[in-house]
């Protein structure tokens, strides 16, 4: 998803911050926006479960290229090319943004390969305790220090693993390689300093050639498949504004939202993968997972409470 920016998602920008003064029309265009945003990315496996006969690798390279042409046309009319350009020239930018990259597209991979296989609790687990994963990893790779509520948070999620881990009868691979490559994805998306266009211009640019290599070797070696059939090649087409769309519709809320507020809308996209994994795909959910499922909840509870007091206090500050 590719996910933003209160905490990293498949598809964030690097963090935008909000204005200072926010008029009541800037707060429900952003609020509608966010909740576009997260309404879309929580309905995406849909997307994927429809076309899943084309196979995790044929899709992940569809959405590579298809994105990539959006996005240029979106530069084109919008921003221009002038900061993709400076990024190339810019060794250090490049190398992070490579690796960027790279982590886009195992998240991506990883993302539709366990729709594919029916494991969409996972995927909504994953991103549930991507916030935490993020706090943790400013921790340890930025030296971060967390207050209590912080720290009981974190060591509520990690229980919540171990207890899911139980009720899986392993570790939670898919959950916790998502988790894992959006953070590191958000880690690394920073040193671009890259709008949310241009920076997944960029990052998608440098997948295409194996993108589209892997495709013309299908073509060649297995034939067109179900892109023979408009239906599905639409679908195929359509993953391209379904990448793009929610990232551009984040980039305009997230200016216009306090980041403790779209905090508060990043749950919607894992709640409702949660109920499409039950519902739609009918996945079963026992009752360690549950328990599991219920943890997560709760500790994301104590660290929302916690970012929204400390927003609170830093707004109503004492006069002299």
């Amino acid at each position: 998803m590719s996910l933003p920016e209160s905490a990293p998602q498949a598809i964030g920008p690097a963090p935008i911050a909000a204005p200072a003064t926010l008029s009541i029309h800037d707060g429900r265009n952003g609020a509608l926006a966010a909740l576009a945003t997260y309404t879309l990315w929580g309905f995406l496996p849909l997307l994927f479960w429809q076309v899943e006969a084309a196979g995790a690798l044929m899709i992940v390279a569809e959405r590579t290229v298809w994105s990539l042409l959006l996005l240029g046309v979106i530069l084109l009319f919008r921003s221009g090319y002038g900061p993709v350009l400076a990024l190339f020239r810019d060794r250090r930018r490049a190398l992070g943004t490579l690796l960027s990259a790279v982590l886009l597209a195992g998240n991506w991979l990883l993302y539709v390969w366990a729709v594919e296989t029916g494991q969409v609790l996972e995927v909504s687990f994953g991103y549930f305790i991507n916030p935490m994963v993020s706090v943790a990893m400013g921790m340890v790779l930025l030296g971060e220090r967390q207050n209590r509520l912080q720290t009981v948070a974190i060591v509520m999620a990690l229980v919540a693993i171990l207890i899911q881990a139980i009720g899986l009868g392993n570790v939670p691979f898919i959950a916790l390689g998502l988790a894992l490559s959006f953070g590191f994805y958000g880690y690394f998306r920073k040193t671009a300093q890259l709008g949310p266009a241009s920076g997944l211009f960029v990052e998608t640019a440098m997948l295409t050639p194996l993108a589209l290599g892997f495709m013309i070797y299908t073509f060649a070696t297995t034939g067109p498949g179900i892109h023979a059939d408009p239906y599905y090649l639409t679908l195929l087409i359509l993953t391209g504004p379904a990448t793009a769309i929610p990232l551009l519709l984040f980039a305009f809320a997230v200016r216009r939202l306090r980041l403790t507020t779209m905090g508060m809308f990043q749950y919607l996209a894992p709640s409702i993968q949660f109920l499409l994994a039950i519902y739609v795909f009918g996945e079963q959910l026992n009752g360690l997972r549950l328990v599991s499922f219920a943890l997560i909840w709760l500790s994301l509870m104590v660290f929302s409470y916690d970012s929204f007091t400390r927003r609170k206090r830093s707004v109503v500050a004492p006069v002299a």
